[in-house]
């Protein structure tokens, strides 16, 4: 049609060609049934590539990747953390390994359906560790300034810890060793925005009581 000849094909070369794509869409089917298998390993990150080469349009796909890449961040982020706990278990007060862990854990991204479950999981070791790094060290103030960090930190639905119980952990701190100036600076931080956030009112009324009643609230 439209000036173009006409070639003919013959029986032979037919089945050929429709054996060819037979095979290609066999080949297809078989990478989608192996992406689609939910491995999120660096492998199955490359047999998506393989099959976005040949149907970019697979959105699917492409949500699939994001979830592999976005595992590797965490898996990556992990490692670093892990790191950094051997690291500090013998340089405790060196400024830039608790910078590192900081920045690593300020990076975590959100797990799948944008929940905060990876964050969390991460999250939940901090208190854990600053503990036995002060129980080795009590007056570690790189230590006690990351417990604040922690305190500020920690994501929305992660389990927290109150003022109140931050003062009673100050107390058993101080009651150890009167001196530890690094326990009762954390307690001055720690009253200081307690304050911060009360009303006028609430402040005079626990000058009023003393910070005994704060303790024991």
């Amino acid at each position: 049609m439209h000036g173009v000849k006409r070639t003919k094909v013959s029986p032979e070369a037919a089945e050929a060609k429709r054996l060819k794509e037979l095979g290609k869409i066999q080949a297809y089917l078989t990478l989608e049934e192996d992406v689609l298998a939910r491995d999120y390993s660096p492998e199955a990150l490359k047999k998506t590539t393989e099959l976005l080469d040949l149907n970019p349009e697979f959105y699917t796909v492409w949500n699939y990747r994001r979830h592999i890449l976005t595992r590797e961040i965490v898996a990556l982020l992990g490692a670093d953390l892990r790191l950094t706990v051997a690291y500090l278990k013998v340089h405790p007060k060196v400024y830039w390994i608790w910078t590192h862990r900081m920045w690593c854990l300020e990076n975590i991204p959100r797990g799948p359906g944008d929940t905060e479950g990876w964050r969390n999981e991460m999250w939940k070791v901090e208190f854990g560790l600053v503990e036995k790094l002060l129980e080795s060290d009590a007056r570690n103030f790189h230590a006690w300034g990351y417990r604040r960090y922690i305190l500020r930190s920690l994501p929305e639905t992660a389990e927290k810890r109150t003022p109140q119980d931050e003062l009673k952990y100050t107390t058993r701190k101080i009651e150890a060793s009167f001196s530890n100036f690094s326990a009762w600076h954390y307690r001055t931080k720690l009253l200081g925005k307690m304050f911060e956030d009360m009303t006028p009112e609430q402040i005079a009324e626990k000058k009023d009581e003393g910070e005994l009643h704060v303790l024991e609230a």
